[in-house]
Order: C-alpha cells, then structure tokens, then sequence
C-alpha cells in the first residue's frame, strides 16, 4: 500500500509539472484567434504563422548563436576558474568564490540594470557581443559551480602516477583529468546554453528594438496581441529543448556521465 502511495504521488506531481506544457501545446492546436483551452477544433495553422514571420525567426536565430557561444565560453572559463579555485591558493581567490556564488542570489532585474549602465559607461552599444557578455555574467557560476562538484570527487592518484611516468601537466590534465570532470563540464555548458536561450529580465536592458532574443519578441508580442502563434512559439521551443537533449544524450550521454562522477563522489 505504500509503495502504490508513493507511485500515485509521484504520478500526481509528475502531471502538476507537465500540465502547463500539456495546455499550452493544446492551446496552440486551437481554431479560434484567441487563446483557449480546451481548443476549439484542431489545426496547424498557428505553427505556420510562426513560420511567415521573419522576426520570430531572426530572433530564434539571434538566441541559438548566442546560446551556443554563451554555453562554449561558460564552458572553458568555468573550467579554467574551477580548477584555479579548487588547486591553488591566490589573492583574491575567496573573493573570486564569493563573487561567483553571490551571482545565483542576486535578482536578475537588478543585474540587467547594473549591465545597462555599465555598457552605457564603457560606451557599449547594444549588440550580440554585449547580449552575450551579459549573459555570461549568469551561465558563468554554473560551470564553475559543477566543475567544482567534479573536482571534489576526483581522485588525484591517476594524475599523480601519470606525472610519475613523465607525462607533462598538459598531457595530464588532457588524458586524465579533462575525462574525469567531463560529464561536470558538458552539464555545466548544458545549463549555461539552457538559461541564456530562456532568459528574458537581463535581454530585456541591453537590446535594442532591432536585436531581440526570442523571448523578449514573444514578450513584447504579447502585449499589443494575444493570439494561438504564442503557444505556437512555446510548444516549439518545448520540442527544441526536448531535441537538445536527446541528442546530447544520444552522442554524449550525460547521464551515464553523470552517474559515473556520482559514483567517484561517493
């Protein structure tokens, strides 16, 4: 009886967590011009919509490429900075922690105010190069953080016995340590390329009405209409995601990578 407890709770909480994805992708199947659910009818009109407009598909373009270079670059220096913070000892290294750690509580709103005027000081217009500055300042941490949890539970005896037989530190740290952390480093690029494709509240300060992200277009959609091509637009990015990640687990296998650093953990 309490197992089959346990299993209806988990089933419970599993469709609270799916529902809102399940309406909208109802939603967007809709006849009427409006949004609602249950549809009224079903048909694929919406998704062709969203196809006809050049903007929406600029702006997808805009923040895939800056999703990637964000995830890429979060990659290699939260890496360089894990590996910093978790073998050596340097001024400023508790500062550099702190710094790092204080990124997840601080308010988006509050860090894309901090972003505008900074640009505005530097004399940055607003572009893709300063949209992903910006956004590295949130995928950052999130490297760095897991690329500290794969550090924590390496074992340095396979390194120190490959230095023992004369490797030199490049080739340690490529054949050895690099394999051991890998499943850390492409979770943490995969987090990194998630939160810049997704984030709106810093977008919203440093683009321009001729530069916008996908989500700052529905955003700003949304307001002046409301109709079935939104739910359109996020039925779709729910598959893009979904993609992502089967392909990532198909080629790479993140949770077989994952669960081989859990296991060195503990």
């Amino acid at each position: 009886m309490t197992r089959l407890l346990g299993r209806v709770f988990a089933a419970l909480v599993g469709l609270f967590l799916v529902a809102p994805v399940l309406v909208t992708v109802a939603s967007s199947l809709t006849t009427t011009r409006y949004v609602t659910f249950p549809p009224q009818g079903i048909t694929l009109r919406w998704y062709a919509e969203v196809f006809r407009k050049q903007e929406f598909l600029s702006s997808f373009a805009l923040s895939a490429s800056v999703a990637l270079a964000a995830a890429a670059v979060s990659a290699v220096v939260g890496l360089a900075c894990g590996l910093a913070i978790h073998r050596h000892r340097f001024p400023g290294r508790g500062a550099l922690e702190a710094v790092l750690s204080s990124a997840f509580a601080v308010p988006t709103i509050v860090l894309g105010i901090g972003l505008l005027q900074w640009f505005a000081q530097m004399g940055l217009a607003s572009s893709a190069f300063t949209l992903l500055l910006a956004h590295l300042v949130l995928t950052v941490p999130y490297t760095v953080r897991l690329v500290l949890a794969g550090l924590a539970g390496l074992d340095r005896s396979a390194e120190k016995a490959a230095a023992g037989l004369g490797a030199a530190p490049f080739l340690v740290f490529w054949h050895v340590t690099l394999p051991a952390i890998r499943g850390a480093l492409i979770g943490g690029a995969f987090f990194a390329f998630i939160t810049s494709f997704d984030d709106l509240t810093v977008a919203l300060f440093v683009v321009t009405t001729d530069l916008q992200t996908l989500p700052v277009r529905i955003f700003n959609y949304m307001q002046y209409d409301y109709d079935p091509t939104v739910t359109a637009i996020g039925t779709l990015m729910v598959l893009f995601a979904g993609v992502a990640v089967v392909v990532i687990e198909r080629f790479v296998g993140v949770a077989r990578l994952f669960g081989a650093d859990a296991e060195q953990t503990r």
